[in-house]
């Protein structure tokens, strides 16, 4: 039942998408979004009648073929006879394995280099203040070549350490460090090591339970516990005891000078050590500007009031100005990692065989289907860029300001 004071209704009319500010935005987002689908309607279209022309097509069948080279490291079985999906597999698989450790890596120079530039001390904010002048002013580039260059001009050629005692030869006995990589021991798992392997993340999310509790009661009622030894007490001890109670279920396969190369053991290729190094350096200065500048966002009066209840400088970073500058830190962040994956892509300047090596470098020359190897190159690195995206902007929602 409508009343006098009812506003009159409107009958819909067309002149409305345009004249009405009601409609008139989805009018023109919906024009917007017809002609991009028109538009790339169009190229697709352009591009598959252009390549009917030339005789080509569009297929991915190659990927089933023999890919017929070798790859100096994987983490997968592979050999010459695998296939090229399996090649890309394997350059995928090392692609993620760079990107991960120089995020995590980077992360860590950046935070010590951005909080140690604001040191009162003279020489070490000057220190680091240098490091991340030189190292981001330089192309990433050139310091993977320089790093590569003195790995292998510098250490020894496996070789060298033939006749030589084992402890003079290998840092304490099981550490072989050559032009050609790194040699580490390798875990053998043996019967039990599963225990072992499950009482160690058990301890991992018991340190990060114990670390929450210990700041919610801080924050809660003032109450200060210790941190540091009870979370190394449970790092070492539980997994120590689990070993032994398992009758030391887990061995090490210790690498030994065999012929002219070591056998056993991990070995960690020099490509992989340059390519590594020298983006952690190269984006750790990046990332130390963006925590400088999120420290520096936080009020002094924070530190402040902060030293004024008795808090100690480390306890005042940790608890008071890190927590509040992450807000300031994790959005250019996020726009660091994805860097780091993205450069990963120069791997090829030292021989390490990432995706672009594989699937974008030696299959593409070896198949000619170039359109279908930039496809699936674009494809993959979309789906990385978009995952860390969506993981670190999950992030920075739980840990931004919520208001009440």
């Amino acid at each position: 039942m409508t009343t006098l004071s009812d506003p009159p209704t409107q009958q819909f009319r067309l002149s409305m998408l345009v004249y009405d500010t009601r409609y008139r935005s989805l009018t023109f987002q919906a024009l917007a979004a017809l002609l991009l689908a028109l538009s790339i309607f169009y190229l697709g279209s352009n591009l598959i009648s252009n390549l009917r022309a030339a005789g080509l097509n569009i297929s991915f069948e190659f990927l089933g073929a023999p890919a017929g080279y070798d790859i100096n490291q994987t983490l997968v079985e592979y050999d010459s006879q695998s296939s090229h999906a399996r090649a890309a597999v394997v350059g995928v698989l090392n692609t993620l394995v760079v990107a991960v450790l120089a995020c995590v890596t980077a992360t860590i120079f950046g935070v010590l280099a951005g909080v140690l530039r604001l040191s009162n001390n003279w020489l070490v904010s000057k220190l680091m203040a240098f490091y991340v002048e030189i190292f981001r002013n330089i192309p990433v580039l050139i310091w993977i070549i320089i790093i590569f260059t003195i790995m292998t001009a510098v250490l020894p050629a496996p070789s060298a350490f033939r006749g030589a005692e084992p402890d003079a030869s290998m840092v304490m006995g099981s550490f072989a460090f050559t032009n050609r990589g790194i040699y580490t021991p390798a875990p053998v798992w043996g019967p039990g090591s599963m225990v072992v392997v499950l009482t160690f993340v058990a301890s991992i999310v018991a340190i990060i339970a114990y670390r929450k509790y210990t700041t919610k009661l801080l924050y809660d009622t003032g109450r200060l516990l210790p941190v540091f030894w009870p979370s190394i007490a449970l790092f070492f001890l539980p997994t120590i005891l689990m070993f032994f109670i398992m009758g030391k279920p887990v061995t090490l396969d210790v690498p030994e000078l065999k012929g002219f190369n070591f056998q056993g053991g991990i070995k960690v290729g020099g490509p992989l050590i340059a390519l590594w190094f020298a983006l952690s350096i190269y984006t750790g200065a990046f990332i130390a500007e963006n925590v400088r500048a999120g420290i520096q966002a936080v009020s002094k009066g924070q530190t402040e009031a902060a030293a004024a209840l008795g808090l100690r400088s480390g306890r005042i970073m940790s608890l008071v100005i890190l927590p509040q500058a992450l807000r300031v830190i994790i959005p250019p962040l996020i726009s660091q990692y994805l860097n780091i994956t993205k450069n990963s892509s120069l791997a090829i300047a030292v021989g390490y065989a990432d995706i672009t090596a594989t699937l974008g470098g030696i299959t593409l020359n070896q198949t000619g289907r170039a359109i279908e190897c930039v496809l699936l190159l674009m494809l993959f690195y979309l789906t990385i860029s978009l995952c860390i995206s969506a993981f670190m902007n999950v992030y920075n929602n739980a840990i931004k300001l919520k208001e009440r």
